[in-house]
């Protein structure tokens, strides 16, 4: 009876990771975080909750003394963020923050596309379940956002989810 159970729960947990949505999350290469920092408007999102029904939203990353980020956020409460090896080097970094807003939790951010001139980004996380689109301004220009789906989709995210943030 045992080893039934024990099958059919290993069974299940096999089903359930062949069916989770594989994506490209690999991050961009040459990453200088200090090119990074400022002000990010948020132009589309995958749901979640913990931005749900928000609009007007922008960030701002700043470097800390102590090597972390700060993220002053206009729409959540604030949080903070730290490369992946916790140093404070700005230059050739990997494209991977850990950023938190809830407390000691963190999440992976990971830069996936980025502009040569670091005006627009695709971010995304360690799963499918989160997407973000952002730009240095509050709106961007049809053929930029054309691209950045087009490699969204490419990569195996459902661009039909996302939700088009209202800007000012």
């Amino acid at each position: 009876m045992k080893k039934t159970l024990f099958a059919s729960l290993l069974a299940v947990l096999f089903a359930g990771a062949c069916y989770a949505q594989k994506v490209d999350n690999s991050v961009v290469k040459g990453f200088d975080l200090r090119k990074y920092l400022g002000d990010w408007y948020e132009i589309a999102r995958f749901d979640h909750k913990f931005e749900r029904g928000l609009e007007y939203c922008k960030a701002n990353y700043a470097l800390k003394d102590n090597g972390t980020i700060a993220v002053t956020n206009t729409a959540i409460k604030n949080g903070k963020a730290k490369t992946t090896d916790g140093k404070a080097k700005t230059t050739d970094v990997p494209a991977v923050l850990r950023v938190s807003f809830f407390g000691p939790f963190y999440s992976d951010y990971r830069v996936m596309m980025l502009d040569a001139n670091y005006q627009w980004a695709l971010v995304g996380s360690s799963s499918a379940d989160y997407l973000w689109i952002l730009s240095r301004t509050p709106r961007l220009p049809k053929e930029t956002l054309n691209k950045i789906l087009a490699e969204a989709k490419r990569r195996g995210y459902d661009t039909s989810k996302l939700i088009w943030v209202k800007q000012k």
